[in-house]
């Protein structure tokens, strides 16, 4: 049975909390505030679409997971495949790393020529060398994108080449996917995403090294800026998902089908202006405040205390009161045992022309499950409500 309990916070003053206006060529985009898990720009963003080279953000997650699962080691050596550095050289190939047949390279440039360069070799590359072959590869990206929810997504290739179709996208499964980067890597994002060049192979003939730019719209533009892909074929038009840090706040923004990489820079950075620009965050509760207490079935104790487990915020409308309401949600009674720190409700909080915003509220302390005696006199007490 889900519990509805009305929260006691005084979270601000009354009035209207429109959200802000925003508008976009983009015939797709979404914005989402990952301080709060506020939502703030959603524009056909359950459409699927091709994703181009930001399905390279996978095959960074799944190489990203083996890594730190120890599964995998940055300092690997790798040789380029005679067969895949034909199938991905030339003018018809794309983006490359300039990889050479032969080649012996590590599991750490691999991944700045994926992240920083939009290399098809490259992903090609690790993708054999992590599981044999693409085809395999991608089945591990298919198995980790639906354990992260992303319910309407598909991945054909490691690199996001068009495909007939087979590989498509959402712009919220996009959003989830940074995200859980964000989250679940946090230090190898920060060592691989914001990388503005890199240098690798070297030209025909001169034999100069090559050193190409990062094409992240944000970096150097937005500050905080540090991520993550861009995007671009016939098909999918021009694309970006990209985050930044400022204070407390972390955007992820997905835009796709603009029709210019210009139109794609100018349109990221507005957007992302847009999103710390016209929105804040407000503090709801400090780490550790107890909220409220949830009832429990069959424990050695009849409630447990709901708290914080980290400074809990909302994201409202800058420069704007805010009548918002809130309440504590969860399936209860709780059946025990619950351990400390366990996720066993949510601070639902809510406005005028705001969508709703879910914080995790956690046990304050472990219930173990009540004793043969306990049961019987927690028996006794339903059948007679008593309290």
């Amino acid at each position: 049975m889900k519990r509805l309990l009305p929260a006691i916070l005084l979270l601000g003053t009354a009035g209207q909390a429109a959200a802000p206006p925003f508008d976009t060529p983009a015939p797709v985009a979404y914005m989402k505030d990952l301080s709060s898990g506020a939502v703030l720009y959603a524009k056909d963003a359950d459409r699927r679409m091709p994703p181009a080279s930001m399905a390279k953000m996978m095959t960074v997650y799944v190489a990203f997971d083996l890594i730190k699962k120890g599964d995998l080691k940055l300092d690997r050596m790798v040789t380029v495949r005679p067969e895949t550095w034909r199938r991905w050289h030339g003018p018809e190939a794309g983006s490359t790393m300039f990889l050479s047949p032969g080649e012996q390279v590590s599991v750490e440039n691999l991944l700045n020529g994926i992240v920083t360069l939009s290399g098809n070799d490259a992903c090609v590359v690790l993708a054999e060398a992590i599981s044999g072959t693409e085809p395999a590869f991608v089945a591990l990206m298919n198995r980790r994108a639906a354990e992260l929810g992303m319910r309407n997504s598909q991945f054909g290739t490691s690199n996001g080449w068009p495909d007939a179709g087979r590989t498509y996208v959402t712009a919220k499964d996009l959003g989830t996917l940074a995200e859980a980067t964000i989250s679940n890597h946090p230090d190898l994002y920060k060592k691989f995403y914001s990388r503005t060049s890199f240098t690798w192979g070297k030209t025909m003939g001169g034999g100069e090294a090559i050193t190409q730019q990062n094409r992240d719209p944000l970096l150097g533009r937005v500050d905080g800026a540090d991520g993550l892909k861009t995007g671009h074929t016939e098909e999918a038009g021009y694309g970006f998902t990209g985050s930044a840090k400022q204070g407390p706040r972390r955007l992820v923004m997905v835009i796709a089908g603009l029709t210019s990489a210009g139109q794609r820079q100018e349109q990221s950075v507005s957007f992302m202006n847009w999103g710390f620009g016209a929105w804040t965050s407000k503090p709801v509760v400090r780490k550790g405040a107890h909220v409220q207490d949830a009832e429990v079935q069959g424990g050695d104790a009849r409630s447990v205390a709901l708290v914080a487990p980290t400074d809990l915020a909302v994201t409202v409308p800058a420069g704007l009161g805010s009548d918002l309401r809130t309440r504590v949600v969860y399936q209860g009674p709780v059946a025990a045992p619950i351990a400390a720190g366990q996720h066993i409700a949510d601070l639902v909080i809510s406005g005028p022309d705001l969508a709703p915003q879910r914080l995790p509220l956690v046990a304050g302390a472990a219930v173990e499950e009540a004793g043969f005696f306990g049961r019987i006199a927690a028996g006794f007490r339903w059948l007679f409500g008593i309290a």
